[in-house]
């Protein structure tokens, strides 16, 4: 491997999208779109909010009780030799 031989990588030359930095410098909303509830300060929507429909989690079935864990271990058994 040489200096002469040396090449930049292929995404070394893209410009970064400047996020946060207002109205100004390039930011035009700083990169969250126009209006509403995404765009805004301090508020978002948890990921797992569906959109009004009954979440995941209150649509999959409950497992009642509960199992003892010495049951699903297994019986060792000791052997003198």
């Amino acid at each position: 491997m040489n200096l002469h031989t040396l090449v930049k990588s292929p995404g070394l030359k893209d410009k970064m999208k400047r996020l946060g930095r207002g109205n100004g410098g390039k930011g035009n909303y700083s990169g969250k779109g126009l209006k509403g509830q995404k765009a805004r300060s301090g508020t978002s929507i948890p990921a797992y909010f569906a959109g009004g429909q009954t979440p995941l989690y209150m649509r999959l079935p409950k497992l009642k009780g509960f199992k003892r864990y010495y049951k699903l271990r297994e019986q060792i058994q000791i052997v003198n030799l």
